[in-house]
């Protein structure tokens, strides 16, 4: 089966490019972030006439996770537990599903805004919340990942170039530590690198060209736990999707499982 995560940037926006995207790229599953709409209005029944079913956490703001499977969706899971909140208020930011024999979390990591700030705190809560929520799907023994927008560049070779980022967010020792004691649950990154490019970035600003530049990021990550890593039979950046008029500033990351 092919499992997917993508940050959409809005899947009002995107609409078009997903549903074209899902139908030529034969995905099963693909999890959502930043879908930037209200529960009602996420398209439902779009999907629908594709085949896909659609699990939802969304608010209207700017987070919002889904899960759209072809292949079943049972027993989901909307949040964490231990969600910190920002603000006094849960924003929605992780989901979870059975399709098939997986089952997967899609998650929208707190972006952190500054070293320092209260929401760079809040993400470190937020990811010492995943780290429990995922616990024991990661140690047991049905295939599970957690894919998503973790915010977060595992390595300074996951950034196009460190030194521009000292002092900043998404690289930190804090944040580092935190993906670190997530992977201690049980689970690794199950996409290789290098991939098809010298630098398999997901992630590229709008701005100043960054994209035709390859001024990327790699901050899109799948977790998988030992049952789902030993099933990977490929696993790639769909760098295409982020080309052309309409597309998000984020790039497709694609699993082929062999379950």
């Amino acid at each position: 089966m092919r499992i997917a995560t993508w940050n959409v940037n809005s899947i009002t926006a995107r609409l078009p490019r997903v549903l074209a995207w899902l139908e030529g790229s034969g995905t099963d599953v693909l999890c959502l972030q930043e879908t930037k709409c209200t529960d009602e209005q996420f398209p439902r029944e779009a999907l629908r006439e594709l085949g896909y079913d659609s699990a939802v956490l969304a608010d209207g703001r700017w987070n919002g996770v889904a899960v759209v499977s072809r292949v079943g969706l049972d027993d989901v899971a909307p949040g964490l537990p231990a969600d910190p909140g920002y603000d006094g208020r849960t924003e929605p930011r992780a989901i979870a599903a059975t399709c098939g024999p997986v089952r997967v979390r899609s998650v929208y990591v707190p972006n952190g805004r500054e070293v320092g700030h209260p929401h760079y705190a809040y993400k470190l809560g937020w990811l010492e919340a995943l780290r429990e929520a995922v616990a024991e799907d990661a140690a047991g023994e049905r295939p599970f990942a957690v894919l998503g927008d973790y915010n977060v560049a595992p390595t300074d070779e996951d950034v196009w170039d460190r030194s521009l980022f000292e002092g900043a967010t998404h690289v930190t020792g804090e944040e580092r530590a935190a993906l670190a004691a997530l992977r201690g649950t049980g689970l690794t990154d199950v996409v290789p690198r290098p991939l098809k490019y010298d630098h398999p970035y997901t992630y590229w600003d709008y701005r100043q060209l960054c994209f035709p530049k390859n001024r990327g990021m790699r901050i899109d990550l799948v977790y998988g736990n030992a049952a789902f890593a030993a099933g990977v039979a490929d696993a790639y950046v769909d760098r295409e999707e982020r080309k052309g008029k309409g597309a998000s500033d984020h790039a497709p990351v694609v699993v082929d499982l062999d379950v």
